[in-house]
């Protein structure tokens, strides 16, 4: 029932006539079968196979327009079969063709709207048709979409749709277009638009190809058949859907019988067996792809492949010869390469990597063999020197193996090595004459008369002629002045008499050659050692002057002293040390032997004075442990020095210090310069900066924080200045002891007296008269401060001194117990006084 109503709703239908012409490149178009369920097109289609058996009366008529449309039965059966095999039939019903419209050549077709048409991709010319069209011209056919105008384009009057170009599937596969029928006169529609689709039928133009070749492929030797190499795969822009276009089959034209392809897939295997790499290498393989599954008249496209074979460890190594001779002279370093040696391996790569070895015991003990990666030789070397005169062959077997473990499947060829032999001729060579030892150590003893043997070296040459050999001395070195050498028996001799304390050492090259070939040098090293013999006195180890300070006292040590001897003693330096015994009695010092090669200086009196005497010499006789032993005086210098107690710190006069330290005047004088330049820099600097300084508080602006009472005469301004008001209203700060520096502390407070303090003073409760009263007393009481009415107050410097002041020494130098060693704390200022009363208390002890 909806098919019906849908087609009542139809009035008229454009009628399409699709016409074959022969001069069109011979293009048919043909409906497809309907895309939507039973459309009137599928039902005037169903009519239309029905009517086959209806149809044969006209069969004439379709064989007479088939023949002129120039197609072929086996296309006119594919558009439309019939079941005479004419392929073309003829419709005979009328009334479906006067209401749906026909095909001229195929009335099995009925094109509606949205209904879709196939053509060849070659080209085609059809015709549209209106109810309407009574032939008077009065019907104007438009066609529009896409393509219209120009791909395609239609006669407005007859309707006929000609294709101006052929047309090709793999650019575009179908188009859309849209038809109708307009009154010429008032250009109204006579006709609905109607849309039809035109798809492009493939046709087989286009060949296989191979987009990613030609191709590259490699396969190792030897591999088995059937072994995969590659896979080709060619494509077709034909359409694979329809027919056989694009069906592709893949053959061989080229590389048999090595290969082989695989007709559906292109996979490319080995064909034959034990392809060797050695034989041959590289194999050029053509393959080609044809469509219309390989059939007579399909297209076909080829590509190359270029397959290697690669190498596999197949071959050992072989030496080309069994039996190499070599010959060597004696000459030969050790180390260095003597000959070269190599096998042959076909293999490739690390396959072909062969390692060298000497495997007999005589070989190895004086050769070495290894492998040149390069060139893959093997390099014979020299492991120890050669003789001929003690063996003048060697035999050397030597063997070469694959360092690449071989493949199994080559197990049956054995181990892959080979051996050779290598015979090793020594030659003879005119050597160097060859001394006994490698180096001598001779000795002689020092002051030796000139001509005094030394020693003796010995060479011969080694030659089986036994050539004499002639001794000299390298003339460049400096033992040709101490030294001879016997050319005939190499004695060597002293020149001159030797000093061990001046060389005791000598370095000399002798050098030998034969007589018959002066040419041939041989260098061999000597020492000579000179012995000590006892020629040098021994005398004392320092020259510096020794310091004695004035208050030493009797038997006290003044320096202990050693001695040295330039003489070498085996076991050890021995001294013994005495005053002169042909000089009286030194009366200032005595010299003590301790034994131990050490001697004592001890004073023989108390007290010296540097300005009495100031230098002392001392004459000291030292004696050696040699055989026979020697002797040597040495005079010491001793200089008398003011010094601290106990000895501490010496103190001498400033030549003292300048001649140990060793300046000379003008070096003194250039440093006392310095010092002054620097002073005068300094007093300068600090001048400047108080000139520039600015005063705190401007004249005019003085304001003093001190208490002024106008009516009180006294002396004026300057009392005022005298004291600070701020101290006064500070009980702590004045209540702090100042002590003085010069008086030493003895536990009474400063005010000379027996224990006197202040009253403590509150902050709070301070009495500013009360205090200055307190303070006025205390210092008309106390001697040690200046005779002003006014508080003085000065920076601590340390605590008192029990002795007060300097005014009642004398009177204190007669109370014996008083003690003032404490004055030697004191610095170097009061030296002196120290000394005074030292010298005093030890006047009163005597």
């Amino acid at each position: 029932m909806e098919r019906k109503g849908w087609e009542r709703k139809r009035i008229r239908v454009l009628q399409l006539r699709i016409e074959l012409q022969s001069d069109q490149w011979g293009a048919v178009c043909r409906p497809e079968p309907p895309q939507y369920p039973r459309s009137i097109g599928e039902r005037a289609h169903s009519r239309c196979l029905r009517s086959r058996s209806r149809s044969r009366a006209h069969t004439r008529i379709a064989e007479k327009r088939r023949a002129e449309s120039g197609i072929s039965a086996s296309r006119a059966q594919k558009l439309c079969p019939g079941e005479d095999g004419s392929g073309l039939t003829e419709a005979g019903n009328r009334r479906r063709a006067d209401k749906y419209g026909t095909n001229s050549f195929n009335s099995c077709f009925a094109f509606l709207r949205s209904e879709a048409v196939a053509c060849v991709e070659e080209g085609a010319r059809g015709q549209l048709h209106s109810n309407s069209d009574k032939g008077d011209g009065s019907v104007r056919y438009i066609l529009s979409g896409e393509g219209a105008g120009s791909i395609f384009i239609i006669d407005e009057v007859t309707g006929d749709i000609h294709a101006t170009k052929s047309l090709d599937r793999e650019r575009k596969g179908h188009y859309v277009l849209h038809a109708q029928a307009l009154d010429r006169n008032t250009q109204e529609a006579l006709e609905p638009m109607s849309e039809f689709i035109i798809k492009v039928q493939d046709i087989n133009d286009n060949a296989p190809q191979f987009p990613d070749g030609p191709f590259v492929a490699t396969v190792p030797e030897m591999s088995e058949v059937g072994t995969s190499v590659l896979q080709v795969t060619a494509t077709d822009a034909d359409d694979p859907t329809y027919g056989n276009s694009a069906r592709i089959v893949y053959s061989i034209l080229q590389g048999q019988p090595y290969f082989s392809v695989d007709p559906k897939t292109g996979i490319v295997r080995t064909a034959l067996p034990k392809m060797d790499r050695e034989a041959k290498e590289h194999y050029t393989v053509v393959i080609q792809a044809k469509d219309m599954a390989g059939q007579v008249g399909g297209l076909s496209g080829s590509t190359t492949i270029n397959v290697t074979l690669t190498d596999v460890n197949d071959n050992p190594p072989k030496f080309p010869q069994k039996n190499y001779q070599l010959y060597v002279p004696e000459s030969a370093q050790v180390g260095k390469p003597v000959g070269k040696i190599k096998a042959n391996d076909e293999d490739l790569g690390v396959n072909a990597d062969i390692t060298y070895s000497i495997i007999n015991s005589e070989g190895a003990n004086m050769f070495s063999i290894s492998t040149d990666r390069d060139t893959k030789e093997g390099i014979i070397s020299l492991k120890k020197p050669l003789n001929y005169e003690k063996k003048k062959t060697y035999t050397l077997h030597i063997e070469g193996a694959n360092t690449q473990q071989s493949d199994p499947r080559f197990s049956h060829l054995g181990a892959f090595k080979d051996t050779a032999t290598l015979k090793i001729t020594v030659g003879d060579v005119d050597e160097a004459p060859v001394f006994s030892m490698d180096y001598y150590i001779l000795d002689v003893y020092e002051n030796s008369a000139s001509g005094t043997e030394v020693g003796k070296v010995t060479a011969q040459d080694p030659d089986s002629r036994k050539s004499p050999v002639r001794y000299y001395l390298d003339s460049k070195e400096d033992g040709v002045r101490y030294f001879r050498i016997d050319e005939s028996s190499g004695v060597i001799r002293t020149t001159q008499p030797l000093d061990r304390e001046d060389i005791p050492w000598h370095n000399i090259t002798v050098m030998a050659s034969e007589v018959d070939n002066p040419s041939l040098l041989r260098h061999i090293p000597v020492t000579v050692q000179v012995l000590d013999m006892n020629d040098n006195p021994p005398e004392i180890a320092t020259d510096e002057e020794v310091i004695v300070c004035e208050s030493s006292k009797l038997d006290q040590l003044i320096q202990t002293v050693t001695a040295v001897d330039k003489d070498d003693f085996a076991n050890g330096q021995r001294f013994s040390f005495a005053l002169p015994s042909q000089l009286p009695v030194n009366p200032n010092f005595t010299l003590k032997d301790n034994g131990d090669s050490t001697a004592n200086i001890i004073a023989r009196r108390r007290r010296f004075n540097h300005l009495t005497q100031e230098l002392y010499e001392l004459p000291i006789v030292v004696w050696d442990g040699g055989e026979p032993s020697l002797s040597g005086t040495s005079t010491l210098t001793l200089r008398v020095c003011p010094c601290q107690r106990h000895g501490k710190i010496r103190i001498c006069q400033g030549e003292a210090f300048f001649s140990s330290a060793g300046l000379s005047t003008g070096a003194l004088i250039a440093i006392l310069l310095c010092i002054v330049i620097l002073l005068a820099i300094v007093v300068l600097f600090v001048t400047l900066k108080r000139s520039k300084k600015e005063p705190l508080i401007i004249a005019e602006e003085d304001i003093r924080e001190n208490v002024v009472t106008y009516d009180d005469e006294g002396g004026g301004e300057e009392d005022t200045e005298a004291f600070d008001i701020i101290a006064l209203r500070n009980p702590a700060a004045a209540e702090e002891l100042k002590f003085r520096r010069d008086i030493r502390p003895d536990g009474r407070n400063h005010c000379g007296m027996p224990p006197c303090r202040s009253p403590t003073v509150e902050l709070d409760e301070v009495d500013v008269h009360e205090f200055i009263k307190q303070r006025l007393v205390e210092a008309d009481m106390d001697t040690s401060v200046p005779p002003y009415d006014s508080l003085q107050t000065y920076a601590y410097e340390g605590q008192g001194s029990s002795t007060g002041s300097i005014s009642p020494l004398d009177s204190a130098g007669v109370q014996s117990e008083q003690e003032y060693t404490y004055l030697e704390d004191w610095g170097p200022e009061f030296q002196k006084l120290a000394e005074l009363y030292e010298e005093a208390e030890s006047d009163v002890t005597t």
